[in-house]
């Protein structure tokens, strides 16, 4: 069911990105540049801005349905119980590696270098 909704939300993105890049730009970004007509109109919606519209509430509802999926896919569970260190299914060893990893003795190796 995640997968499927998954695909749809993808899906949605990507349609909603192409509608938002193929709409007429209005010129007014952020309110600048200043257009013709009365301050504070709008100009009556076309059928692509209610496409778009129509998008992103689906967009946002699939956000919000993957979210309750996997909410309820991990509940009750924690990632602190994926770590439990008591519980090994393989028991392993240390080798024995005897006195390798003691410094030589004075006897075995002399502290000044031959030849002085």
């Amino acid at each position: 069911m995640e997968n499927v909704v998954l695909i749809i939300h993808l899906i949605l993105a990507l349609s909603l990105i192409g509608t938002v890049l193929l709409q007429r730009s209005e010129g007014g970004g952020l309110g600048m540049g200043g257009g013709g007509g009365a301050t504070g109109s709008r100009p009556a919606p076309t059928a692509m801005s209610k496409f778009t519209w129509v998008l992103a509430i689906a967009f946002i509802s699939t956000s919000i349905a993957l979210t309750l999926i996997s909410a309820n896919n991990s509940a009750g569970s924690s990632v602190a119980d994926q770590f439990n260190p008591g519980a090994s299914s393989v028991d392993v060893e240390a080798p024995d590696l005897g006195d390798n990893l003691l410094p030589p003795s004075s006897a075995d190796a002399p502290l000044v270098p031959a030849g002085d």
